[in-house]
């Protein structure tokens, strides 16, 4: 029996390669994206031996949000990485921080958002340029690190 594009559609894993970051309320066109990722801080308790055990017992609890740093790789173009990427990082060398909702959201195959990921409250920390290399003919990628305050995942 035949897969429906029905079926297909809300029962099958979507391909990573279609999606759309804005920065804010500018469309972006990044080559990489790493890091999307929720986790909370471990926190210990030591208790007393109960009957029967040796030694104390531990117990894990969660604790605060993990602080939340990804990654954006992009082909160097000009115009955005010195004036968009380099004019962002700026602002927090001049102590005005800019920060911005980010939102990365994974496609179908017509372009429709299907998943967001909000990224709230980033701010760049680390701006890389590329490696050089004589020998290649590879696009010059430089990479861009935010941290944020949090994520928060939304099927739209």
């Amino acid at each position: 029996m035949a897969t429906s594009p029905d079926t297909i559609r809300t029962q099958y894993p979507l391909p990573v390669y279609n999606y759309r970051v804005e920065i804010g309320s500018e469309a972006m066109a990044f080559s990489e994206v790493s890091g999307l990722a929720i986790g909370y801080e471990l926190g210990t308790y030591k208790e007393s031996p109960v009957a029967n055990q040796p030694g104390p017992v531990t117990m894990y609890f969660p604790g605060q949000l993990s602080a939340t740093t990804i990654s954006l790789k992009k082909g160097m173009v000009k115009s955005v990485s010195i004036k968009t990427l380099y004019g962002w990082i700026q602002t927090v060398q001049t102590n005005q921080v800019v920060k911005k909702d980010v939102f990365i959201r994974l496609c179908d195959e017509k372009g429709a958002p299907v998943i967001s990921w909000k990224v709230a409250n980033a701010f760049p920390t680390k701006l890389t340029a590329p490696s050089f290399d004589a020998k290649s003919s590879d696009a010059a990628i430089e990479t861009l690190d935010l941290q944020a305050d949090f994520i928060t995942i939304e099927e739209t």
